[in-house]
């Protein structure tokens, strides 16, 4: 017993045991499935979240709760996370960062910002659909409010903002400042690293200061409140078209009252040197 033999040298049995799989594992979901009624919920969270970029989990789940139905915390803080969005309220700790994840100093406090491909500014946001989410990233000229790229991702990681990052470089050279938040798509060494390749200086915003990238944030504003939240995208390719032609008509036809009622289109290539204008 033990083994079995065909020729002179008995060949033994080897006992393979498979791993055992929990039993929890074959019932519950993993942590990033979405429950019944989480994409409304996600809905509404971004919807006050653009009224109020302070509130954190508590306050959200005290906003989103009623007499008849209770939201917890603990799933608001789920969903948050998922959507890549936190309060801008200053935290306990705040001034400790990762080694390799280097901040850098916020560069436009008092300076003068007053000509195209002067600053620019980057920003990520959540974009709810019919059937799930996706992460949008635009890219903007600071001063003539024109947006220079975006792309679409169904993750939220730093190659979605290296693409925009180096086809606005492509198609509209290179800027003096680059500004952003503190998020990790930002701070990562594949999106520094293309800026400081091209001798751009960095500038980051300062914990907790939505109003640092003031014009980004109402970006956001206004593309989901004009176009996202009138309509239902049930695919990727069906937002990215409806991205595309409002993108198109907000830098080339809607005016703007702090440009003068005129358009980022207008303002940016009025004021570039005639050469690259051309």
């Amino acid at each position: 017993m033990g083994h079995f033999s065909i020729s002179d040298q008995p060949v033994k049995w080897v006992n393979f045991r498979l791993p055992l799989t929990p039993r929890p594992t074959y019932y519950r979901p993993p942590a990033t499935c979405l429950r019944e009624g989480d994409l409304v919920l996600m809905r509404r969270i971004d919807e006050l979240y653009l009224e109020h970029p302070w509130a954190g989990s508590r306050t959200m789940a005290t906003l989103l709760s009623t007499p008849d139905e209770v939201v917890g915390r603990k799933r608001i803080s789920r969903l948050m996370r998922l959507m890549g969005i936190e309060s801008v309220a200053p935290k306990p700790g705040t001034s400790k960062r990762h080694p390799q994840h280097p901040v850098y100093p916020y560069l436009l406090r008092g300076l003068v910002i007053d000509r195209p491909n002067q600053v620019w500014a980057a920003d990520v946001t959540y974009i709810p659909m019919a059937k799930g989410f996706m992460y949008l990233v635009a890219i903007m000229d600071w001063t003539t409010r024109k947006v220079l790229s975006w792309r679409l991702s169904n993750t939220l990681d730093s190659r979605f903002c290296v693409e925009a990052l180096n086809e606005a470089l492509s198609n509209f050279g290179t800027p003096e400042i680059f500004n952003t938040d503190q998020g990790c798509q930002f701070t990562s060494e594949a999106f520094t690293s293309v800026l400081t390749a091209n001798g751009i200086r960095i500038s980051m915003d300062g914990k907790g200061r939505c109003l640092d990238n003031v014009f980004v944030e109402r970006l956001w504003r206004t593309l989901k409140y004009e176009r996202l939240y009138l309509k239902s995208f049930d695919s990727g390719i069906e937002l990215s078209r409806e991205l595309s032609s409002w993108f198109s008509w907000y830098n080339g036809v809607r005016p703007h009252q702090s440009l003068k009622k005129r358009t980022p289109d207008q303002v940016y290539f009025a004021g570039l040197p005639e050469k690259k204008a051309a």
